[in-house]
């Protein structure tokens, strides 16, 4: 394919349709894409490991491609969640009577055409049409090509419910993934109303640096747990593992600690077990990596600069000793790419500081930040986790796909 102009225009005549569905034509759509999704729970699988065969195992993006039946029905399931929850459109936002008569309204409407750019997460591909068909709008996905024969197969058990149900099959595309073709998507500013990419930060500073296309950004996650001196060491060493282990290919997984100097010895000697299990790399600044060294933990590298800053998405972390809280909130302000960092502390007037002084889209005391997520957050499901300011900002679901629009009627009033 040279060209996805014709898509584009499909796409924007596919509005029309996609704006006529009732809530109920919806919520009925999207619970047939759930029983299609358990259906072809099989064949699913086969086309994912047709992807899989593709990529190295050793690769952070290996899990995040990974389909299981956990996954899929995981999947099935936001689905028919995501149906359950209210239409965020035609919502009254405002009404009143000017002096003169005319009667004006702020109502919420769908945004329109939505361009979602993602790399290696075949599940994006489910979350985006059920959020857009449940919030009115049509959307282009463009997945990467590493996820070419995953995407493609569960589009196409998408557009058969939407067949099925005797809607435009258009309301949901999936584009070519040749890089010549994204850019022509970037550009494509009369047919596509807003762009969102989701993926690695080399992708997300693409998309914002060549789109023409308005842009929301779901940036990367470097996300800190900071650890007090008040902290209960027990609840502190639970939440920096469960942060770290869980699922360490995801953005909200934890990259940094930060560990208070009175409480580093005992802290990491209580943290080097659940580390040790799951083989994790650490990278220790000059004061944590003798403390590591002496508790024995055997995967230890010395940190540099290019350590802290850096999102992982794997099983490794850098570790660092700060003097006090201020110390703390200094090398968040610093490193951390505004997506969620966390306090573990039982000190009152800490705790009010670290979240009201932290700049990211979500902040923690004493809980770990694998919770930033849509489904966790009962969004139904998340496009991604914005890390902006402007629009939508932390998980990025139904309630924010949507703009405004005003409703102006008179009778014969001029200016």
């Amino acid at each position: 394919m040279n060209s996805i102009q014709p898509q584009l225009t499909q796409a924007r005549q596919a509005k029309k349709a996609m704006a006529m569905l009732t809530l109920s034509q919806k919520t009925h759509l999207l619970q047939a894409i759930s029983d299609l999704l358990n259906t072809h729970l099989d064949t699913i699988i086969q086309e994912n490991r047709k992807d899989l065969d593709r990529m190295d195992p050793q690769d952070p993006k290996y899990d995040r491609l990974m389909l299981t039946d956990e996954r899929i029905g995981a999947l099935a399931d936001s689905v028919r969640d995501i149906g359950r929850l209210e239409d965020p459109t035609g919502k009254l936002l405002l009404q009143k009577t000017l002096k003169n008569g005319l009667q004006i309204e702020k109502r919420s409407v769908a945004l329109g055409v939505v361009g979602v750019i993602y790399e290696s997460r075949p599940n994006v591909t489910v979350d985006v049409v059920a959020l857009c068909i449940q919030s009115g709008n049509v959307c282009l996905l463009r997945g990467g090509s590493d996820a070419w024969f995953t995407n493609s197969y569960l589009v196409s058990l998408i557009r058969q419910a939407i067949e099925d149900a005797g809607i435009e099959p258009n309301i949901v595309q999936l584009l070519p993934t040749a890089r010549e073709l994204m850019a022509e998507l970037l550009r494509a500013k009369d047919y596509v109303d807003i762009l969102i990419p989701r993926g690695s930060q080399a992708l997300i500073d693409y998309v914002r640096e060549h789109a023409k296309v308005p842009v929301i950004e779901t940036g990367a996650g470097v996300c800190h747990t900071y650890v007090d001196k008040t902290a209960d060491l027990d609840k502190a060493a639970r939440i920096v593992a469960n942060a770290k282990i869980s699922r360490p290919s995801v953005c909200n997984s934890l990259d940094t600690v930060l560990v208070d100097k009175e409480v580093a010895g005992p802290l990491l000697t209580q943290l080097a077990p659940y580390f040790s299990a799951h083989e994790v790399e650490v990278f220790a600044d000059e004061q944590a990596f003798p403390l590591l060294e002496e508790a024995g933990y055997p995967h230890l590298q010395h940190a540099t600069d290019n350590d802290f800053g850096r999102e992982f998405l794997d099983l490794k972390c850098s570790v660092k000793v700060v003097d006090g809280l201020e110390q703390a909130l200094d090398h968040i302000a610093t490193y951390s790419s505004k997506h969620s960092e966390c306090i573990v502390s039982t000190d009152p007037e800490s705790i009010h500081t670290f979240m009201h002084t932290v700049d990211a889209a979500a902040v923690y005391a004493n809980a770990s930040t694998r919770f930033t997520d849509g489904g966790e957050f009962g969004l139904g499901a998340e496009i991604g986790i914005s890390t902006q300011k402007l629009h939508a900002r932390g998980p990025f679901a139904l309630e924010k796909l949507v703009t405004e629009k005003w409703l102006v009627r008179g009778d014969g009033q001029i200016r």
